[in-house]
Order: structure tokens, then sequence, then C-alpha cells
């Protein structure tokens, strides 16, 4: 079986399942974020009835608009540290604390062989670590907060082999852009994705990235075998190797597809308005004027990814007419870049530093665009109206892209500026 297939028969008590098959399965953990209060608002006859399954089973993260950007969006944070409060729920994270899929894996919450739904589609990050994780909509949420229990149909499964080595100035984003250009938006629509190959050279930061993206080529989940640098990064965080089991592939399981990559072949990629798949090297978009860059959300905004932009921007200035936004996965990313002396490179540079949360990558607040600027963004979408405004243009990149970008003023190739 496939790590799908293997997991879901798992967890559904199944001894083999096959792709298209229904299993009713009880994850691990519920992830809710600003939307809990909309998902509390459907139960609210049964949570005053039955209260909820399991105290420590909900993972609620308030990251969306942070601080209350508005009176209606205080008053659903109102709601939600009420609801948490009066149901002893001990998974809460308050603003500040970070964005949803960051805090999940930081805390120790999502790990290899776990099962993990959220009510956000970006939940498939956690493929990172070798998780089972995916995105449910709120009224699936609901009734999980409820129950502990849902059914999910069993994804048909791609392979996907990466070779080669990656070469100076190209990141893992490239890679992840790359591969969407090429098998499109919907390429792997319920599937599930698994990564094997040469990928040894990935930090667990890369594969976050990587698996962060999965859902935009339509994936229900992507997948990193763990191995010694998944461990290794679950050790630094205190979390004991006793308190998870791996679940691996079978070597002669069958896939949907097959596809093979080679790394050492790759270049930085743009992906440009209004679609993730709309992929273009960089040299091919070089010289786009931009107004505003975005370094960070969920995608690309852990330490790794605020050092090379700081290597860039080191004794250099932000183009006068760029804004250049920065903003941490977490508070801890954002306590270990003050310690490292990043924060200071770049506020020097001109970059203005957001609190830990989504902000400007929704268009909620903090950075939304007006009719006719551009944006170059570490994000993971560039839909019309993504960052707040139709008549704006979104052009997704790495760090490193986005970084050299904002100190030209126009989208420039990093390979120009970053030495071996």
């Amino acid at each position: 079986m496939t790590f799908a297939e293997k997991i879901l028969a798992k967890y559904g008590g199944e001894r083999q399942v096959t792709p298209g098959q229904i299993v009713t399965v009880s994850p691990d953990h519920l992830l809710t974020h600003d939307n809990t209060a909309a998902i509390v608002q459907k139960i609210q006859e049964e949570l005053e009835k039955y209260g909820i399954y399991n105290k420590t089973f909900p993972v609620v993260v308030l990251d969306h608009v942070i601080p209350a950007a508005s009176e209606k969006t205080a008053r659903n944070h109102k709601i939600i540290r009420d609801f948490v409060k009066k149901h002893g729920i001990k998974n809460f994270f308050d603003i500040g604390i970070g964005i949803c899929h960051q805090v999940m894996i930081e805390k120790g919450l999502a790990l290899p062989g776990k099962l993990l739904l959220g009510s956000d589609s970006h939940t498939c990050s956690y493929g990172a670590v070798g998780a089972f994780s995916s995105g449910i909509d709120r009224t699936e949420a609901a009734a999980l907060m409820l129950t502990g229990e849902t059914w999910l149909k069993v994804p048909s499964s791609i392979k996907i082999t990466l070779k080669g080595k990656l070469k100076s100035g190209v990141m893992a984003k490239d890679v992840i852009l790359h591969i969407i250009g090429d098998i499109s938006a919907s390429g792997a629509t319920y599937c599930s994705v698994e990564f094997t190959g040469n990928i040894k050279q990935f930090s667990v930061d890369d594969r976050f990235t990587i698996a962060n993206m999965g859902v935009e080529m339509g994936a229900k989940n992507a997948y990193f075998p763990p191995d010694e640098i998944t461990t290794s990064y679950l050790d630094q965080i205190g979390i004991a190797r006793s308190s998870y089991t791996p679940v691996f592939p079978d070597r002669d399981a069958s896939y949907d597809m097959e596809l093979e990559y080679d790394l050492s072949n790759m270049v930085p990629m743009i992906a440009c308005p209004h679609s993730v798949d709309n992929v273009r090297k960089v040299d091919e978009v070089a010289g786009i004027e931009i107004n505003q860059c975005l370094i960070g959300t969920c995608t690309n905004g852990r330490v790794s990814d605020l050092q090379i932009t700081a290597r860039i921007l080191k004794g250099k200035k932000v183009h006068p007419d760029v804004r250049l936004l920065i903003l941490p996965a977490s508070k801890k990313v954002y306590e270990e870049a003050l310690r490292n002396g990043i924060i200071e490179i770049l506020v020097k540079a001109g970059a203005v530093i957001l609190p830990p949360g989504c902000g400007p990558c929704l268009g909620a607040h903090q950075g939304v665009l007006a009719p006719g600027e551009r944006c170059l963004s570490t994000a993971n979408r560039n839909f019309k109206g993504r960052m707040g405004c139709k008549e704006a243009e979104i052009y997704l990149s790495s760090p490193a892209t986005a970084a050299v970008s904002a100190i030209y003023g126009v989208i420039t190739d990093p390979r120009e500026v970053i030495k071996t």
C-alpha cells in the first residue's frame, strides 16, 4: 500500500484499503483558527447539551486577522476565547503565537504517522514531518468538534521522485512552483502526493514549503517520508521518539502516477497573475516593476527564509518605491531572528516587521494592495483579490527572489546577487 492507504487503513481499522474506499476515522487533532467562531456557532445547541468530544482534541489558533482589525473581528475573537474557557480546551494559542500550521509543528502536535484534519486548506503542510494531514470545511469541523469522528475517501497516490541537487539561488519554493507549473493547479486533485528521492538536501523548513503548496495542485495531502532530518528536528523541539510511529509506503506500492524531476536543472520560478500554475522562469519576467514585497506566511516565514533574506539585504536598502513586509511565521521564529540579529538587519534595510500571523496574505489587513499595484510574495496564492484588491497583481516567488527584487524595485533573478 501507499502511505495514504496504509495510514487510513490503520486509522480506519482495516487490514487493507483501496482508492475510492470510504473509511471512518478518529483523527489525533482538529485544527481551527479565527473561523472557530463560525464553527461553534453552527453547533451552539449541541455544545450546550453534549459538550466537546475531548479537551485535548481541538487545537485553536488565532492567526488570520491579528490583532483584530475591526469590531466584527474583535467580537469573533471574544467568542472564541469564551468558548475555549468554557470548555477547557487545552491547546489554545492566542494572537502573536504564530500561524496555525507553524504552531502545529513547533508544538509537536503534528508528528510522523499521525492523522490530522483542519478547517484550513493548508493543513496539508504537516506532511513535512510525515503526517497525513488535510483540510476540511467548517461543517465537518463542527461535527468533529462534537464527535471526534469523520469519514474520508481513500485518495489515489502520486509518487514524485526528486533527483540531483539544487544550485545556488534556487530554493524549495522554486521546486514546488516548477512542479505545479508542470502538472497544473488541478494535476493532483484529491490525490496523496509522496515525495521521495534525493530529499536529504531539504530541511524540515524546505519540506514544509513544498508540502504547504500540495493543495495548490489539488492534493488531498503531501508527504515526505520521515528520516534523520525529521527525527533530529523533533529531538530539538523536545519530542520523545517514543511518542510517534512513522508510517512508510510499501516498496511494491502501486501509484496512479509517477513523476521524476531533476533538481540540478531547476531555476528560480515566478507564478504570475492570476493563477499559481501560471509559472515562468524568472528571466522571462525579470524587469517587471513591483510596489510591495511580502516575505513570510505559512509558506516561507521560517528562520531559514529570514536568514537568506537578511543575507541578501545586509548593508543594502530596499528600493524607495517598494514596501517590504516581513511576516515571521511564529513568535518562536521572531525571537530567534531577534537573537541572531536578523531583524536588525532587515529593519535597517527598510523592511517593516509584522506580528506573527497571516495578515496581508489573505488581504484582511496589514498590506492590502491598491488598484494597479503589484506585489511579489512568498505566499501560496495569487488569484484576483487574494490580497484585498481585484485590480492588483500578485506574483509568487522564493524568499531569495523577493529579497533581491525588493532592492532593485523590479523582479530580479537572485542568482545575479547570490554567489555560491
